[in-house]
């Protein structure tokens, strides 16, 4: 977590995604935060990258990601939700 950049970043350790390095930046804007998540995956196996890209890229990433995001919103705004209360 690097507080002064509003950035989170991972590094995925096992399985298809292994070494794939992933940042989360956050953008304070006028109808609330901006989320930008960068997916960088190099492939292990070249041969295999066009398609491991459609199967993991389009697929796993967006679902992953989407499901992520939508919890950790979920999360955010019921703890700002009671502090407010």
């Amino acid at each position: 977590i690097d507080r002064e950049k509003f950035e989170v970043r991972f590094h995925h350790l096992k399985a298809f995604t292994k070494g794939m390095r992933v940042v989360w930046t956050f953008q304070q804007t006028a109808p609330g935060v901006l989320v930008e998540i960068v997916h960088d995956l190099q492939f292990r196996m070249n041969l295999f990258a066009p398609i491991a890209d459609k199967m993991i890229g389009d697929f796993f990433i967006h679902n992953i990601a989407n499901k992520t995001l939508r919890c950790m919103k979920a999360y955010v705004e019921a703890g700002s939700n009671q502090a407010a209360a």
